[in-house]
């Protein structure tokens, strides 16, 4: 059989960690992103670093380098890690380029870029996937999995034994859609851990930052159970439970939730990263999504509606809340 060739439309902290494993495999990769990151790891290379293993460190001359969708033409794989703001228009750019067997697959956050993506690539299959796990530019040129998990696909055999070749953890699952629902629940969080300023694993452990979180995620089960859907068990606790374990004191949590905290010391949400480097948020598909949902739902969801107003001042100037500040303005709003 074939050895499969991929690309990776949006090659920023996810796709050059997606992308730099299987170039390590051996796999020819193209990496398609900006043309400032770009020139980075034309100039550094890629170093894919972990807290439980020694880096990996790609050179400059073992990388393929795009700035430009029609680099994924002859892809037997087209992986897309944009933003979902940019999805259709990626996808519009794309459909020119593929191949007529390519196999698209979104690793992105929110629940409607696999949809979108099929609505712009008619004739393609598109696969629904789901990256559970914290990864962040950690310097230029080096991108870092702060915490373990698996890489969740709709199945496809050759994808899966690709990255499972290339050292990435994947499960093939087949109902995604429940998984989405299940991953936008816990990157609610990305928005609290923006604010805080603080690592994860610090966040995490501070309960008046978690009650936040709590707030967010009771809204978005209300609303879930408006719309019929079932979010998938993927974490130490049932969905439905999760916001009352978040809301223990510091040590009854540390003792429950220990897997919660397993987390690498400097490991942050990539909406702290896009704060950091100036750049647009994905706000309005976590916190945006849940607002819109109970909308349609004849519901409310005023403390994630809060938060979304909170980020959307700090992309024009930022500034870090403590745990009481915020819960206190999120409490407000409700």
């Amino acid at each position: 059989m074939p050895t499969p060739r991929f690309a990776v439309l949006g090659a920023g902290s996810i796709g050059c960690h997606l992308g730099g494993h299987l170039t390590a495999a051996g796999y020819d990769v193209t990496l398609i992103g900006r043309p400032a990151a770009m020139d980075v790891l034309r100039e550094r290379g890629l170093t894919l670093s972990t807290s439980v293993k020694p880096p990996r460190r790609l050179a400059p001359e073992d990388l393929t380098l795009a700035t430009s969708p029609e680099a994924a033409a002859g892809a037997d794989y087209v992986l897309v890690t944009v933003k979902t703001a940019a999805t259709e228009a990626a996808a519009k750019d794309l459909a020119p380029h593929l191949k007529p067997d390519a196999v698209v697959v979104s690793f992105q956050n929110g629940l409607h870029n696999p949809a979108t993506l099929r609505a712009a690539l008619p004739g393609h299959t598109v696969l629904a996937g789901m990256v559970p796990y914290n990864v962040v530019q950690s310097e230029p040129g080096t991108v870092h999995q702060g915490m373990p998990g698996r890489l969740m696909t709709e199945p496809d055999e050759e994808l899966t034994r690709a990255c499972r070749e290339a050292g990435l953890a994947i499960e093939p699952r087949p109902d995604m859609t429940e998984v989405q629902h299940a991953k936008l629940l816990m990157n609610l969080n990305n928005a609290v851990n923006a604010l805080s300023g603080l690592p994860l694993r610090d966040e995490l452990a501070r309960r008046a930052y978690r009650r936040c979180l709590a707030l967010c995620q009771r809204e978005a089960l209300a609303a879930y159970r408006a719309a019929g859907v079932r979010p998938a068990w993927l974490g130490p606790t049932k969905p439905g439970v999760t916001p009352y374990v978040l809301g223990l004191p510091d040590a009854l949590f540390r003792r429950v939730a220990a897997a919660s905290l397993r987390i690498d010391a400097h490991a942050r949400s990539s909406m702290w990263e896009d704060l950091q480097r100036g750049r647009a948020t994905e706000i309005d598909s976590l916190q945006g999504e849940i607002v819109a949902l109970a909308a349609a739902h004849g519901l409310r969801a005023p403390a994630n509606a809060r938060l979304a107003g909170l980020v959307h001042e700090a992309e024009a100037a930022p500034r870090t809340w403590t745990g009481p500040e915020l819960y206190a303005e999120l409490a407000k709003a409700r």
